[in-house]
């Protein structure tokens, strides 16, 4: 099979799809695989590396789309990028639909097959290719706030952790899964007061057991909600609902109860985001203020931290790759039955129901688009 790495165009987005133990994996089984030129600069990777894998480097995205079978991206596609994907096409990268219908439509009409990292689900009902950009962003959601909250970024200036006599600052976390976590974790850590919120009692009773004496697990209801988002110095949203557009659990009205200088982080900006009034940001522009309250949305968190997330990334990504390579798509979902959740759109058929209902599109199963 042909495999092609076009370098991402979103913006400051520093990740890499594949890296050259990938490549040479890869070429050993027979496959081409075809990297653009300078795709892997950003997470410190040079053509070299990637040569001396075996991989052939071409110029420009144009010939890497126009000649692969299997595309392996990071981030969705941008407009710029929709007229490259063709028909019969497989791409393999972070997708998100819910969040966007003009992409949702764009994959469809394609022709293609959109296979969606953040929708594969094992048979424990974990998501083994969304958690470690999941486990970045929540660490990087306390890093981003610490740092808004600061006074010359409009922030409350507050410390996070206080000093000896000063109160710390109040972290919410609306979500107790991977991103929550992580985010309670590296706040606690810093010294901050952290309650997280959640509806799994389960997942309460085990974060209680894992977390420090300054986090405190709540059940999350809109009383909860409300009272807690009033006391925030630090709110972050990291809501996930499968395939499906996020929750609004934070009204615009709730804002006006948040102290000035403020900082909301919504992670879940990839699916829509948790709070009604986040809108998506940029690593170039990544702030906004509304009602005194500064927000964060940037819908690529992890690129900014390339080298790291792109080793995390492909660590999980690319056994998944080489058995579409090397069985073809309908021989991987027989190998990894949990691919075919991943699958969301397949030859103008979308398949993932989340995404069908977030734009009352009409919805087949895989069996019917196959």
């Amino acid at each position: 099979m042909i495999v092609g790495i076009p370098k991402e165009v979103k913006d400051n987005e520093s990740r890499v799809a594949i890296v050259p133990a990938g490549v040479d994996a890869l070429s050993s089984a027979g496959h081409t695989v075809l990297v653009e030129r300078t795709a892997g600069g950003e997470s410190g990777i040079r053509d070299e590396e990637f040569k001396d894998a075996g991989a052939r480097i071409v110029d420009g995205a144009e010939p890497v789309w126009a000649e692969a079978e299997l595309i392996l991206k990071v981030k969705e596609p941008i407009s710029s990028e929709y007229p490259h994907v063709r028909s019969g096409q497989i791409v393999f990268t972070f997708f998100h639909f819910a969040a966007s219908k003009e992409l949702t439509l764009a994959m469809r009409d394609s022709g293609c097959t959109s296979i969606a990292y953040e929708t594969i689900e094992d048979s424990s009902g974990r998501h083994p290719l969304l958690a470690p950009m999941s486990e970045v962003a929540g660490r990087m959601a306390v890093q981003e706030g610490a740092k808004y909250l600061e006074s010359p970024t409009k922030g409350r200036g507050l410390l996070l952790g206080g000093v000896p006599g000063v109160e710390p600052a109040h972290v919410v976390v609306i979500g107790g899964g991977i991103v929550g976590t992580n985010s309670a974790k590296v706040a606690a850590g810093l010294g901050a007061r952290v309650t997280i919120l959640d509806v799994d009692l389960d997942r309460l009773r085990y974060l209680d057991d894992i977390m420090p004496k300054n986090v405190v697990p709540l059940f999350s209801n809109a009383y909860q909600i409300r009272e807690k988002v009033a006391e925030a110095d630090l709110l972050i949203g990291a809501v996930l609902l499968t395939g499906r557009k996020a929750p609004i659990l934070v009204p615009r009205e709730y804002l006006k109860t948040m102290k000035p200088g403020a900082v909301i982080i919504d992670v879940a900006v990839d699916q829509g985001g948790c709070i009604e009034s986040t809108r998506p940001t940029t690593l170039s522009e990544p702030i906004y203020v509304v009602d005194k309250v500064v927000h964060y949305a940037v819908t690529n968190m992890p690129g900014a931290v390339g080298r790291t997330s792109t080793y995390a990334l492909t660590n999980v990504t690319f056994p998944y790759a080489l058995q579409i390579a090397d069985l073809g798509l309908d021989g991987a979902t027989i190998s990894r039955p949990d691919l075919v959740s991943g699958i969301n759109i397949h030859r103008g058929k979308i398949v993932q129901k989340g995404v069908a209902e977030a734009f009352d599109l009409p919805h087949h199963t895989w069996t019917e688009a196959r």
